[in-house]
């Protein structure tokens, strides 16, 4: 079956010798841009708003060399039209418009988005290191059924919360959290550098002047970081690893099942409390803390796992 048969089809376009890169403004874009600068990094997809003057912590949107403990993932952001390849061949494959066992040729995908074989080719080896496809001699390039794909891969985490099966994305990511945060606060307290406490203490900071300002973006990033950070000072490198998971999920966020209650005075008061039982080694604090902050929001109270019946 032909890769392009797979795909929806393009308007008509005057000539049929080319395929139309209007349906693919993303593609589009990143070419213009290497074209424009050669060599250079794209931004980070997300805006950043002003910062806070003054003896306010600065959020200034770098990862701080803490935050990057332990987070070695696959993503394909910033790489130009590679990473777009990726991006939306990804997207299609999570999505179900590339089912299971579907071949993927490399010269059709090329004609497709106007690519070169380079790009083809690194772009589906980054999908076969994810788990979506695998390339064997004689075979081809194929799609692999969703129990093969890397479900804590960051960029497929992205992938399915927004697309078709963003409902069930979400409620594993709560229950994944609900799971490993709090255990991960009741280790870490009492455990952290002196130079991770105060990182902790300069996030809850910059989220009480962003919920504040509300600004959301502000928020959430240091969110991301404050519950990364926790993670990595539980002592255990499998909790260490999934920081870039819990990460994700606040970044997916646009539904209280993955994310801590928008920007609010209480939600900022118990991330307070939780850095201040981390830094006492209070560790029955810290871990009610955390439970807090995964039902801090009212419409998530009905989606605290329970006890299954057998």
């Amino acid at each position: 079956m032909l890769f392009t048969r797979i795909l929806k089809p393009d308007p008509p376009i005057a000539d049929k010798g080319r395929v139309s890169t209007l349906a693919h403004p993303a593609m589009t874009a990143a070419r213009t841009a290497e074209a424009a600068a050669p060599g250079a990094v794209e931004p980070d997809r997300f805006s950043y708003a002003d910062r806070p003057s003054g003896p306010v912590p600065r959020w200034d949107g770098a990862e701080s060399d803490l935050a990057r403990v332990g987070r070695k993932t696959t993503s394909s952001r910033g790489r130009g039209l590679h990473g777009q390849l990726v991006q939306q061949l990804g997207q299609m494959i999570v999505s179900g418009d590339l089912g299971a066992d579907r071949p993927l040729v490399p010269e059709e995908i090329g004609q497709r988005f106007e690519v070169s074989r380079t790009v083809v080719r690194e772009s589906l080896r980054v999908l076969e290191a994810k788990g979506l496809v695998s390339a064997r001699p004689n075979v081809g390039t194929r799609v692999r059924p969703v129990g093969d794909w890397n479900l804590l891969d960051p960029d497929i985490i992205e992938w399915r919360a927004f697309g078709p099966q963003r409902d069930e994305q979400r409620r594993e990511l709560f229950e994944l959290r609900w799971a490993i945060e709090p255990l991960a606060a009741r280790l870490a307290a009492g455990h952290g550098r002196e130079d991770v406490q105060q990182r902790l203490a300069e996030m809850a900071e910059i989220m009480g002047h962003a919920a504040a300002q509300g600004d959301l973006i502000t928020f959430s990033r240091a969110d991301a970081e404050l519950h990364g950070l926790v993670l990595q000072m539980a002592g255990n490198r499998m909790l260490e690893h999934l920081s870039g998971i819990v990460a994700s999920a606040l970044q997916v966020s646009g539904g209280p099942a993955t994310a801590c209650e928008r920007p609010s005075d209480s939600s900022v008061g118990v991330h307070v409390r939780l850095v201040e039982a981390l830094g006492t080694g209070d560790g029955t604090a810290a871990e009610a803390a955390m439970r807090a902050l995964l039902t801090v929001h009212p419409d998530v109270e009905h989606a605290v796992p329970a006890p299954r019946e057998h």
